[in-house]
């Protein structure tokens, strides 16, 4: 299924799962640095989080600061966040 076909639970279930990724693969890296798969997967799971929280923050608002609109940072959490009841 592509981003832009998923519901709110459908992307919030997916940006977890490539952070997860992220995130593992991060501390591998921290004893693998000359990894050249390592690095590739990292990069992969990198694009992906960021195309997910773009898409997320599009459809329902962003859920970091990082995919917040740029003209409007400081009120990027105005939003009711999914555990605060927003949009679920």
């Amino acid at each position: 299924m592509m981003i832009n076909q998923m519901n709110q639970a459908q992307l919030l279930h997916w940006i977890d799962r490539v952070s997860f990724a992220v995130v593992d693969i991060t501390e591998y890296l921290d004893t693998q640095k000359k990894k050249k798969k390592a690095i590739n997967y990292f990069n992969h799971y990198i694009d992906l989080r960021r195309s997910a929280l773009q898409a997320y923050a599009q459809k329902y608002g962003p859920l970091t600061i990082d995919s917040a609109n740029p003209d409007n940072y400081w009120n990027w959490s105005d939003v009711p966040l999914p555990w605060e009841g927003g949009n679920c």
